[in-house]
């Protein structure tokens, strides 16, 4: 079984309209947003959030505590100045163990 681990963080967009969106859904509670408004900022945090792990499950228990093996790790970073780009950068880590106080979201992986 693969899965998709994912911290979140409202990230600022490249679109300056979706980034203030998602900024403004960040801090409403999310009882007060409808369906469609909760579907676009889980979407947003899962697509912009800083650390990603795709990874085969090994282990786990009740802790969420996860031992995980050919991990691709995936983040973005932002360089300093104007006019930068953001660039994705991975790495690949044959096994792990993964503490689960910072798990917050894990996916399987349908392919």
């Amino acid at each position: 079984m693969f899965i998709t681990l994912t911290a979140l963080q409202a990230a600022a967009a490249s679109s300056d309209q979706q980034a203030y969106t998602m900024s403004q859904y960040v801090h409403v509670p999310k009882s007060e947003l409808d369906e469609a408004q909760l579907r676009q900022l889980e979407e947003h945090e899962i697509s912009q959030g800083p650390l990603k792990l795709l990874a085969r499950v090994k282990a786990f228990d009740r802790h969420s505590n996860m031992v995980l093996e050919n991990v691709k790790e995936m983040w973005t970073e932002v360089p300093k100045g104007k006019n930068k780009k953001p660039v994705n950068k991975d790495r690949f880590i044959s096994k792990m163990f993964l503490r689960g106080d910072s798990v917050i979201l894990v996916l399987r992986n349908q392919a």
